[in-house]
C-alpha cells in the first residue's frame, strides 16, 4: 500500500520544476527543484542499522521509489546522506536531532504549562530597568531558561526535523512511540510547543500526506503563468 503512494510521483516533482510557474512556489528557490535520488535497499539498511530504527513505512517507501530528499515543502526536504561512512540528515535545524536516540519513543507531552506559565511570567521588561545593558543581561539569562525548557533534547528523542519554513519554524517526522509517522510543527521560536499536524477532520497527517498534499498544491502553482 505504501509504494502506490509514490508511484509517479518523482516525475511529477519534476514536472512542476520545469512548470512556467515553478519559481512562485513557496520555497521553492531553496530545494531549486532538485531531487536527490533515491537510496538502495543496502543504504537504508545501514542507515536504520546505525540510528537503531526502523524508519516509519511511509518514509522508507518514499526513500526508496523517490528519493533521499531534497524539493518538497517550505524550503525542502532534508536529505538524508553518508558523509565518510555515517548516515544524518542535512538542513537548518537538522543538527537539533538525536540520531543516537531515534528508537526511544517521541514523548507524549511537552513541558509542564504551569512551568511556561511561571517563566513568560518572569520574562523581564525593558521598562523595568534603568540602563539597557542591564536589561540586556536579564533578558539574555531568561533566554538560556526557557531554551533549556522548551528546547530541552529529551523533548525530540525519537524524531528528526525533515523541513525549515523559515524564521526557525520547522517540522519533524516522528520516528518511534505512539505518533510515530506523523508530522509536527515546531514554533518553539515563538512559544508555542510542538504539535501534530492535522488534516480538515482533525486526524494527524503522514508523511505520505504532507508530502503529497504539498505537491498537489505545488503543481497547481506551477503550471499557472508567472
Amino acid at each position: 500500500m505504501t509504494d502506490q503512494w509514490w508511484a509517479g510521483v518523482r516525475q511529477r516533482v519534476e514536472a512542476a520544476g520545469a512548470g512556467p510557474g515553478s519559481g512562485e512556489v513557496f520555497g521553492a528557490p531553496g530545494h531549486g527543484w532538485v531531487m536527490e535520488e533515491p537510496l538502495t535497499r543496502g543504504e537504508l539498511a545501514e542507515l536504520e542499522a546505525q540510528t537503531g530504527a526502523r524508519l516509519p513505512e511511509e518514509y522508507r517507501a518514499f526513500l526508496l521509489r523517490v528519493g533521499a530528499g531534497g524539493a518538497g515543502p517550505a524550503y525542502g526536504l532534508f536529505p538524508v546522506r553518508r558523509v565518510r561512512g555515517r548516515w544524518s540528515w542535512e538542513g537548518d535545524g537538522a543538527e537539533l536531532a538525536d540520531l543516537s536516540r531515534l528508537a526511544e519513543p517521541f514523548p507524549d507531552r511537552g513541558p509542564d504549562p504551569k512551568l511556561l506559565d511561571d517563566l513568560l511570567a518572569q520574562r523581564p521588561e525593558e521598562e523595568g530597568f534603568d540602563a539597557i545593558e542591564d536589561f540586556d543581561d536579564a533578558i539574555e539569562a531568561w533566554d538560556e531558561r526557557w531554551e533549556s525548557v522548551m528546547f530541552a533534547p529529551d523533548r525530540t528523542t525519537g524524531a528528526i526535523p525533515i523541513s525549515h519554513l523559515g524564521c526557525a519554524q520547522r517540522e519533524w517526522l516522528i520516528i518511534s512511540g505512539s505518533h510515530r509517522g506523523t508530522v509536527w510543527s515546531d514554533r518553539r521560536v515563538d512559544g508555542v510547543d510542538l504539535a501534530p499536524l492535522l488534516d480538515d477532520d482533525a486526524v494527524p497527517v503522514g508523511f505520505a500526506r504532507w508530502y503529497t498534499g504539498w505537491l498537489g498544491k505545488a503543481e497547481r502553482t506551477a503550471r499557472s503563468a508567472p
